[in-house]
């Protein structure tokens, strides 16, 4: 049954690959591993519901419980609202795509996905930096604390976040889709994303290869060398206090944007900033279906297994 399926999902895609009318394109996907698709599809429909689920707790609890009415929550509710919406804008089309043998998406959808996700991730690159500022200021600066992150300053600080992340996905975004595919539709991956669809071009792609990096470095680097620089002050003050017990407090209170810190950036990185020679095409699948799946619904389980306040919270509104 499997390898009729196999020839069957072949053969489609073949016929809508050599069909230049075809207003579309095609994720190829996994459709070469259909045993695979099977059990893909199982997993992630069983996670994307814990996801939505997971997310959209932390924002209730963070919005009903006033306790939680703090910098560091009011940063976690807008992770997990780009979780939401990052995941909502890819979990679909593949779920429609792995439960089937129609892989096509049309011009129109693959442009909404190629501009919301890369919107939403490039937000949230720039958000886990704000958010390690803010870990920052509460450890090495805790007497400041409440007059440094006032409203005023977290509010404008998740600004920046999302502006810069709409102003990539437009600049890059748009120059990626003026590039010419010569009726070519067949994309090797699950979802329209800028390294592929510059892969697809017919044409040189030097100027966008260059843009992709610049973008990256901005985005990925810049971010995460913020980020290091924080911790690393973190740790020196950690290390100045005495008491065991203030020291595990500190420590708790940057762990788990920590761990979300390593899973993110080290998934992104590998994707968008490893040459692309030197990884294979599954490598490149395997990766993004990681920080599309997998880390949107690691990120309330970190906050909420880590986090006594959230687990009180949340218990207080059951």
């Amino acid at each position: 049954d499997f390898i009729i399926m196999e020839l069957i999902i072949k053969a489609r895609v073949m016929c809508l690959t050599n069909d230049s009318t075809f207003p579309g394109f095609i994720l190829v996907g996994f459709s070469d591993r259909p045993q695979l698709e099977v059990v893909l599809f199982g997993v992630i429909l069983f996670l994307y519901p814990m996801t939505l689920l997971g997310n959209a707790t932390i924002i209730l609890v963070s919005l009903l419980d006033s306790k939680l009415h703090s910098p560091m929550y009011f940063f976690l509710s807008h992770l997990s609202f780009l979780d939401l919406c990052f995941t909502s804008s890819i979990i679909p089309q593949l779920l429609v795509n792995l439960g089937g043998s129609n892989k096509s998406i049309t011009y129109g959808g693959c442009v909404v996905q190629l501009y919301v996700s890369l919107a939403f991730g490039s937000t949230e690159c720039v958000l886990l930096a704000v958010m390690a500022y803010d870990r920052y200021i509460a450890v090495c600066r805790p007497l400041h604390y409440a007059f440094t992150m006032r409203p005023g300053l977290c509010h404008t600080l998740t600004s920046v976040a999302w502006l810069s992340g709409v102003a990539t996905t437009l600049i890059q975004s748009t120059l990626t889709l003026q590039l010419p595919f010569c009726g070519h539709h067949r994309l090797d991956h699950f979802f329209c994303e800028v390294p592929v669809l510059i892969k697809l071009a017919c044409v040189e792609t030097t100027f966008n290869q260059v843009e992709l990096f610049v973008a990256s470095v901005l985005f990925l680097l810049v971010p995460l060398s913020l980020i290091l620089v924080s911790y690393c002050h973190i740790a020196r003050a950690v290390l100045k206090i005495k008491s065991a017990i203030g020291r595990h407090k500190a420590l708790g209170t940057c762990s788990s944007h920590l761990m979300v810190v390593i899973i993110f950036y080290g998934t992104i990185i590998f994707m968008y900033l490893q040459p692309a020679k030197s990884r294979s095409k599954d490598q490149g699948k395997f990766v993004s279906l990681f920080y599309t799946v997998v880390t949107p619904i690691l990120n309330p389980l970190i906050y909420t297994l880590r986090n006594k306040e959230v687990k009180a919270a949340l218990k207080k509104i059951l």
